[in-house]
């Protein structure tokens, strides 16, 4: 099992900056992908932002110029600095590994936080 657990967010005005962490933790061997991927109430997740395994990012049309994703492999953290914040920004924040290598299997499966609340008042 692979553990994700989001922190950061909260309450925060409109132009203001924001930091959430991803940190992985259990039976890790390797963590490829990993996304963002925001939830707005009674909607469907939305895909924020992508770092590849390769350390490319992506990110959708709305974030783009505001919001940068970054990891630190060794620790096994994922971030997402959310500047320029706007009311529409207001969502629920997850983590997603999709592709996670269980250790001691063969298994590679998709993983994901509970999510953390990012309001931006405005």
């Amino acid at each position: 099992q692979v553990h994700l657990v989001e922190s950061g967010g909260g309450l925060v005005q409109t132009g203001g900056s924001l930091r959430l962490s991803c940190a992985a933790s259990g039976n890790v061997a390797g963590i490829n992908a990993m996304r963002w991927y925001r939830q707005f109430p009674g909607k469907d997740r939305e895909l924020v932002a992508t770092i590849a395994s390769d350390d490319t990012t992506d990110y959708e049309n709305r974030v783009k110029g505001r919001f940068t994703i970054s990891r630190d492999r060794a620790k096994n953290m994922l971030y997402l600095q959310m500047n320029n914040l706007k009311p529409e920004d207001t969502a629920l924040y997850v983590c997603n590994a999709p592709d996670a290598e269980v250790a001691g299997t063969s298994l590679v499966e998709s993983y994901w936080g509970e999510g953390i609340r990012v309001t931006v008042s405005s």
